[in-house]
């Protein structure tokens, strides 16, 4: 079944590649959706596809794209579908 969610991001999250390595990632759990940096410091996203996929997506955003990343917070909630059919960095 296809879900649709915000997630959040906190942590060491902008300004080391996190974006490009969610838009990766997203392609290769055949995610759709989109991810910007936030003025907080966070990084957002929407993200769309099967409920496994997101799991094991949301798994490997826990890791981060390398050592200049640190994920401290991974927030989650469900949200409308919405129309996409790629992942876009914003």
């Amino acid at each position: 079944m296809i879900q649709s969610y915000r997630i959040d991001v906190y942590g060491v999250v902008q300004g080391v590649g996190f974006r490009w390595f969610t838009q990766r990632t997203a392609n290769k759990y055949h995610i759709v959706g989109w991810v910007c940096n936030n003025s907080n410091g966070s990084v957002e996203m929407r993200v769309q596809g099967q409920e496994s996929n997101i799991k094991a997506f949301i798994e490997a955003i826990n890791q981060g794209p390398g050592h200049f990343s640190r994920v401290d917070r991974v927030l989650k909630q469900p949200v409308a579908p919405f129309e996409s059919n790629n992942f876009a960095i914003k």
